[in-house]
């Protein structure tokens, strides 16, 4: 559950972190795709779509955390379709959850078709980001999340798991 108390920091104790909802940090953007982003087939490359992707989920965390934001761990990215030449890509960012001083971002990437209309879901992604003291720069606290509908509260039950699954498998490869 979201944190509550008082930090201590130093020799000072902090005031509680207020709590954000989701709607709050939700970023998104899009461009349009163009011939220098494609491959020979005229489908937007994957490894621009993982840029996009971890720019687009830097946006939401750094809103939710009002902080400096490195990336931690992709833990799943799927492309379901391709993206075309032409087409505008379209992409969704919100937070899941949050732990200490890191945070899960959910990514859904769309194309849609300018002549149509029609818009298609392209890509799925999961990426974690530690919040990073300006002066320090070392982790620092994230602000608690506040979850409301039933899709955010689905989403923050299986950011937990992902995150167990992550830590288990991280220390597994420390042996």
């Amino acid at each position: 559950m979201p944190r509550t108390g008082k930090a201590v920091v130093g020799e000072f104790r902090e005031e509680p972190m207020k709590a954000k909802p989701v709607i709050a940090s939700a970023s998104e953007m899009a461009e349009v795709v163009l011939p220098a982003q494609t491959n020979a087939l005229g489908k937007l490359l994957g490894g621009h779509v993982m840029h996009l992707v971890d720019i687009v989920a830097a946006m939401a965390a750094s809103r939710h955390a009002n902080s400096y934001m490195v990336t931690a761990s992709v833990d799943y990215i799927d492309f379901r379709n391709a993206v075309n030449m032409g087409e505008i890509v379209i992409l969704k960012s919100q937070v899941n959850r949050v732990f200490h001083t890191s945070l899960e971002i959910g990514v859904e990437v769309y194309s849609e078709d300018i002549l149509t209309g029609e818009k298609k879901h392209t890509t799925s992604a999961f990426v974690t980001f530690v919040a990073i003291d300006e002066h320090t720069k070392k982790p620092k606290l994230v602000p608690p999340l506040i979850v409301k509908t039933a899709e955010e509260k689905k989403r923050w039950r299986e950011a937990l798991k992902r995150r167990e699954t992550r830590l288990a498998l991280r220390e597994k490869q420390k042996k």
